[in-house]
């Protein structure tokens, strides 16, 4: 008797029914996708995609450095003088254009253009311009490549965020990191493929994050991130044995819960069923690897204080980049910090030195400890938030005080090593710093490099989900040739 034929004999219906609805038995009639391509399904083995990867990839992993909130270019990487010139004038409706505004900016009668009260100067053979905020990633510009015309079509955070990660402003799509956990699979049995890590900013609570940032959306759920805790005894939830009960004790528990979970999954066929079985094991596995992973006893002073003092201090960005680093070390291929707190609407010189202040040393060192350790040529370092600020002030502007609006129309990231090209800069900003002017680099542009870098060809790694074909890219996005080494 076939799959089919068991879920519909009337036992297996009732098994399966909820309020007297064959929720799943029905779900199984109309719509078999949920049940292709997923763990042991053809074209989906545990270890990656059969073909990929596409073509010889220039990294292993990726490290996202994620600024949520929006860090604004202005104060950071985009040197613009003109500015300057303008301090106090009007943002010409004719650069403004059809771009909507957010409810904070909505009601303002003038938009004063402000130029940053912090000095830019220009570093490395590269002659990068960096703002006095970021003096240790000063020193490593001829690492960096820049690209200043980023844009979106977001304009508020959780679009803006989900956008980056998925591809897609709304929710329910496959992050990036569960993208490469299903098309390219593991490099390290005893770690997740994929883990995430957040901390707080010195300068507010930030925006909310939620877990299908890092979810595996209509993917079967093994590929979804694993999130790393910053307080407690445990990295993991629930990854310690319960008291009363040793490790021999677990592995039978585990042994015996596994015959059971197979004969299910012989009755039902439901591939979530093998899901769970892996991920019981990857638990076991992790109650030894990962406190191996977070006990930095072994790190010498040298690497806290190339990482600065926050690194000794559990639930910092310089702390994550540290665990970023030595998670490279073993393979984990997906590597998400999320730092929170840039969201500057208001008291933007303030708060922006104190966001500046938690992240400037410890993303430098990880480039720079990467390198020295012969890692850089094989992992991309990503740094970039969701959108970026407007060059006009958000309320009244003085002195020395501002604010700064979302702004989707051109902003700046940076990528490191893993096949970027080195000490370049990218695309431009007009005179204004409000539209593009130069080689525009759009989200989906983004994430066709970031898999074209891991030998991956963005229109061929796709998951047919409701009968349609989806991929990170949707059907846009092209590789930018001018970024590559």
């Amino acid at each position: 008797m076939d799959l089919l034929e068991r879920l519909l004999t009337r036992r297996r219906f009732l098994e399966l029914s909820g309020s007297g609805i064959g929720a799943a038995a029905l779900a199984t009639l109309y719509n078999d996708d949920l049940l292709a391509q997923a763990p042991g399904a053809v074209g989906a083995p545990v270890g990656g995609l059969p073909g990929l990867p596409h073509f010889s990839p220039k990294t292993k992993r990726i490290i996202y450095l994620f600024q949520s909130g929006a860090p604004s270019q202005h104060e950071l990487w985009d040197h613009n003088p003109k500015l300057a010139e303008l301090r106090g004038t009007d943002l010409p409706p004719s650069v403004r254009g059809d771009q909507r505004l957010t409810a904070m900016t909505a009601a303002q009668t003038s938009f004063p253009l402000v130029p940053s009260l912090f000095k830019f100067a220009q570093h490395g053979e590269s002659r990068a311009w960096v703002s006095e905020l970021m003096p240790h990633t000063a020193k490593i510009v001829d690492d960096l490549c820049f690209i200043k015309s980023m844009h979106t079509e977001a304009i508020n955070h959780d679009p803006g965020i989900t956008f980056f990660q998925t591809g897609a402003q709304l929710a329910g799509r496959p992050s990036i990191g569960a993208w490469l956990s299903y098309g390219l699979g593991t490099m390290n049995s005893d770690l997740p493929t994929f883990v995430a890590m957040v901390s707080k900013g010195s300068s507010g609570t930030g925006q909310p994050l939620y877990d299908r940032l890092w979810g595996s959306g209509f993917l079967p759920s093994q590929y979804q991130g694993v999130k790393f805790l910053s307080t407690g005894d445990d990295p993991v939830l629930f990854l310690s044995d319960p008291p009363g009960v040793d490790t021999g004790t677990r592995r039978r528990f585990l042994d015996d819960l596994a015959k059971l979970n197979r004969q299910k999954e012989e009755e039902f066929g439901d591939p979530e069923t093998n899901t769970r079985i892996a991920q019981y094991e990857m638990a076991y596995r992790m109650q030894s690897s990962v406190p191996e992973l977070t006990d930095l006893s072994d790190e010498p002073d040298s690497v806290f204080e190339l990482y600065g003092e926050d690194s000794r201090k559990a639930g910092t960005f310089a702390r994550n980049c540290l665990l970023a680093r030595r998670l490279a070390e073993r393979d984990v291929r997906f590597i998400q910090l999320f730092h929170r707190g840039w969201d500057h609407h208001t008291r933007l010189p303030r708060g922006i030195q104190l966001q500046a202040k938690d992240v400037d040393q410890a993303q430098a060192a990880l480039v720079q400890d990467l390198k020295q350790r012969g890692m850089l040529d094989e992992t991309l370092v990503v740094w970039g938030g969701e959108f970026g600020r407007g060059p006009y002030s958000q309320g009244v502007l003085t002195a020395d005080n501002y604010g700064r609006d979302h702004h989707p129309r051109c902003f700046t990231i940076w990528m490191a090593g893993g096949g970027s090209k080195p000490g370049i800069t990218y695309g431009e900003s007009d005179d204004f710093g409000y539209n593009v002017a130069k080689d525009p680099v759009h989200i989906h542009d983004l994430h066709a490099t970031m898999l074209h870098l891991l030998g991956i060809d963005h229109t061929k790694l796709t998951y047919q989900y409701q009968g349609r074909n989806f991929r990170l890219t949707d059907v846009h996005g092209k590789v930018v040739e001018d970024v590559l080494a």
